[in-house]
């Protein structure tokens, strides 16, 4: 029996009908068109899904659509300004820290996570913020080097 889901994406707000069982990335992707976020290992062992929800970052494929009810929930297409991109969005192309890119919007949610919270984190910081978020192309130095970079962008 599908329940009502109220939620705001991306300040959008949403009212949808969705079975309990529904993951929160099938809603994402498949009921509002928002395929940014990716939906990759079925085990929420790769992070590509990653979203903001409420201000923390969340794996899409491990969470049901209801845990959503009442809250906002930030994904990738929600940053950009128009034809402008964010900031870390913009470090990440200055500072090649992505090749094939598919994991790349989950790790700019899990780095914008972090800037919200550490404006200021050490390398440290930031590797352990991107734990578990796996590239098998880039390696991880430039994706730490984007998001510090990104730091002192959204400082300026």
């Amino acid at each position: 029996m599908k329940k009502e889901l109220k939620f705001v994406v991306n300040g959008e707000s949403y009212d949808l009908w969705v079975e309990p069982n529904t993951l929160l990335v099938q809603v994402l992707r498949d009921e509002l068109g928002l395929k940014g976020t990716k939906w990759s290992c079925d085990s929420g062992s790769c992070c590509a899904c990653a979203v903001i929800l409420d201000g923390r970052v969340v794996k899409s494929c491990s969470i049901f659509a209801l845990q959503a009810n009442g809250k906002e929930v930030l994904t990738i297409e929600g940053l950009a300004n128009g034809p402008e991109l964010h900031p870390i969005q913009q470090a990440f192309i200055d500072n090649w820290a992505f090749q094939c890119g598919f994991c790349t919007s989950g790790q700019i949610m899990a780095a914008k996570a972090l800037l919200d919270e550490n404006p200021k984190p050490t390398r440290e910081e930031i590797q352990l913020a991107m734990d578990g978020h796996l590239c098998r192309c880039t390696g991880y130095n430039m994706i730490s080097e984007a998001i510090q970079d990104a730091a002192k962008r959204l400082q300026a």
